[in-house]
């Protein structure tokens, strides 16, 4: 059930999301793409982390965008632009319930050494259960291994039928950076 907040639902962090949470090396800068609401800003703000949270709308963060550890970068991440962020690496790349094909480099390029990418959205087969439909905006099978391929170790990947919190189709990866010998 979601937490209330005076003026607002806020919705809990994905499962996936808290299940990989632990590998995002402590300390580590944490970068939360797409960020609507800020569920998993606010949950790795509360582990610990610096948090940059980006989205084209930020307002829905509400009170969260003023915590101390999170900067608020309003971008719109389609329109072709430089990416957001620069060269800064993060420790933890968090990407849900979002997909821009053109972002994948950007996205996998993000991952410090010994981070973690944790993304989930919405797959193949989900126009079947509602929003969204346009295949533009649906994972095609393997989509995100072929991602990360040859860049980061995948650790966890599912493409599932999912039923909570409602019927949907996903596909979901963890993958990590390689550390390098030093």
């Amino acid at each position: 059930m979601p937490a209330r907040h005076p003026h607002k639902v806020i919705e809990a962090p994905s499962p996936w999301v808290e299940r990989f949470a632990p590998l995002v090396p402590a300390g580590s800068a944490v970068l939360d793409v797409a960020c609507g609401g800020g569920r998993h800003a606010r949950l790795f703000l509360g582990r610990g982390h610096a948090v940059t949270a980006v989205d084209r709308d930020v307002s829905r963060l509400g009170p969260a965008a003023g915590e101390p550890g999170l900067t608020v970068i309003e971008a719109d991440l389609e329109d072709g632009g430089r990416w957001p962020t620069g060269r800064a690496r993060f420790g933890g790349v968090v990407v849900t319930n979002y997909l821009h094909r053109p972002l994948f480099p950007a996205l996998v390029a993000a991952v410090a050494e010994g981070g973690v990418l944790i993304y989930e959205t919405f797959a193949r087969g989900n126009e079947r259960f509602g929003k969204p439909r346009n295949p533009d905006h649906l994972l095609e099978p393997g989509e995100l291994l072929e991602a990360v391929r040859g860049r980061l170790r995948v650790i966890a990947y599912e493409d599932i039928e999912a039923g909570e919190p409602r019927p949907a189709m996903i596909q979901r990866i963890c993958a990590a950076a390689p550390r390098t010998e030093s």
